[in-house]
């Protein structure tokens, strides 16, 4: 799975979102969207994000997303790796910070294509 092959891909899930504006979380969730993507927010500890609803988990998604992008830190990373193992997600991106190597170790083992890399800088 190449970064164009996952940016190819329409719906996608940000864990790590959220609705403070100067985080990489909130940022990326709003590029996806400003760029035409079906994106869903995840975070527990937040409501909504600019009037969306944000999921406490990937397991609340109204829909299985393509990707998953990753804006979390390692232990946070390593149970939503299961996760996405347990709904049949097959390609996870890792943001900068969350390419730590147990992430990464898991992930491996676990056959997930990953993708190391800022959205931010791959969107045109």
């Amino acid at each position: 799975m190449t970064i164009q092959d996952a940016l190819a891909e329409k719906v996608w899930a940000v864990i790590g979102a959220t609705h403070k504006t100067e985080k990489f979380g909130y940022k990326i969730y709003k590029c996806l969207k400003d760029h035409g993507y079906e994106v869903y927010p995840v975070n527990p500890n937040v409501a909504n994000i600019d009037g969306d609803t944000c999921y406490p988990s990937l397991s609340d998604l109204p829909v299985v997303p393509s990707v998953v992008d990753f804006v979390i830190p390692e232990a946070a990373g390593l149970s939503a790796i299961d996760e996405c193992i347990a709904l049949g997600i097959n390609t996870i991106w890792l943001q900068p910070g969350a390419d730590k190597p147990a992430v990464l170790n898991k992930a491996s083992e676990a056959g997930l294509h990953v993708i190391q890399d800022c959205v931010l800088v791959q969107l045109p």
